[in-house]
C-alpha cells in the first residue's frame, strides 16, 4: 500500500504543511488508499516533506507526487479542457510560488509570538536537549530562503499587500462554485485547500489571515472541503484511509 510521510497533525487541520495537506487531500479526493506515517524532514528524500513510498519507489515534492498519482492511480484533471488546465497551472503557481512565501514569512519571521506557536507545532516532539538548537538552525535556514526568494527583502506591509492580491484573485476565480472548475474537485482544489486552510484555519495571526477570513466564499470553500474529506473522525494520525 502507498505510504505518505508528513508532519504530525496539529492545530485541528489536516497538516501544518500546505504541501503535505495538498497531497493527502488529493489522495482523499481521488479515493486512493494509503497509510499515513508522521515524520520529520530529517533523512527524507530531498530533505523535505511530504514524500511517498509506493512499490519500492520513493517520490518527493508534491508536484512530482501528484504527477505520479495521476499516472499510476487517478487523474483528477482528466475532464478539464486545455484552457482549464492552463488556468490550473497558473493558479497553482500563484499559490505555491508566491502566496506560499507570504504565509511562510508570517510563521517564521513576522512576530515572535507566531514563531513560538510554529516552533512548538513542528519541533515540540523533539527531546528538550536538542529542540531549541534544531529549531533555531532551521529558522535561520528558512529566513535565508525567504530573503533569497525576494519576499524577505520587503517590509511586512509590502509582503502582506502582495499576498492579499493573491487572495483577491483566488476569491474571484472561485466565485460561487463548489470547486474551482465546477462540481468536481481537481488538482487545483487540493493545492488551494492545502494553503488556504494553513492561512485562515491555523493559530498564526497576520494581516494575510484577516484578509482571507474576510472572503466568505474562500472561508466556505475551505470548510466545505475540510468537512467532506477530513470531517467526522477522518483525521486519524496513523491509519489507512
Amino acid at each position: 500500500m502507498l505510504t505518505l510521510y508528513q508532519f504530525r497533525r496539529t492545530w485541528g487541520i489536516p497538516n501544518l504543511s500546505p504541501f503535505c495537506c495538498k497531497v493527502e487531500t488529493y489522495l482523499r479526493m481521488a479515493g486512493i488508499p494509503y497509510e499515513l506515517k508522521p515524520s520529520l524532514p530529517l533523512g527524507a528524500p530531498k530533505g523535505k516533506l511530504p514524500y511517498i513510498e509506493d512499490n519500492g519507489a520513493a517520490i518527493a515534492d508534491s508536484r512530482f507526487i501528484v504527477d505520479y498519482l495521476k499516472t499510476h492511480y487517478i487523474d483528477l484533471d482528466r475532464e478539464l479542457t486545455a484552457a482549464e488546465l492552463a488556468s490550473s497551472t497558473a493558479l497553482q503557481r500563484l499559490l505555491e510560488e508566491h502566496l506560499f512565501w507570504a504565509a511562510l514569512y508570517s510563521r517564521w519571521q513576522y512576530t515572535e509570538a507566531n514563531w513560538q506557536i510554529n516552533k512548538q507545532a513542528i519541533f515540540g516532539s523533539l527531546p528538550p536537549v536538542i529542540r531549541d538548537i534544531v529549531a533555531s538552525r532551521t529558522r535561520k535556514k528558512i529566513q535565508r530562503q525567504i530573503y533569497g526568494h525576494g519576499t524577505g527583502r520587503h517590509q511586512p506591509q509590502e509582503i502582506f499587500a502582495l499576498g492579499k492580491q493573491d487572495i483577491d484573485a483566488l476569491a474571484v476565480a472561485l466565485g460561487d462554485r463548489p470547486y474551482f472548475f465546477g462540481g468536481k474537485p481537481a488538482t487545483l482544489d487540493a493545492s488551494a485547500f492545502g494553503l488556504l486552510i494553513n492561512i485562515i484555519g491555523c493559530p498564526i495571526e497576520s494581516p494575510l489571515k484577516e484578509h482571507g477570513l474576510a472572503k466568505q466564499n474562500l472561508v466556505q470553500y475551505v470548510e466545505r472541503i475540510k468537512q467532506r474529506y477530513f470531517g467526522s473522525g477522518q483525521q486519524q494520525e496513523t491509519s489507512e484511509h
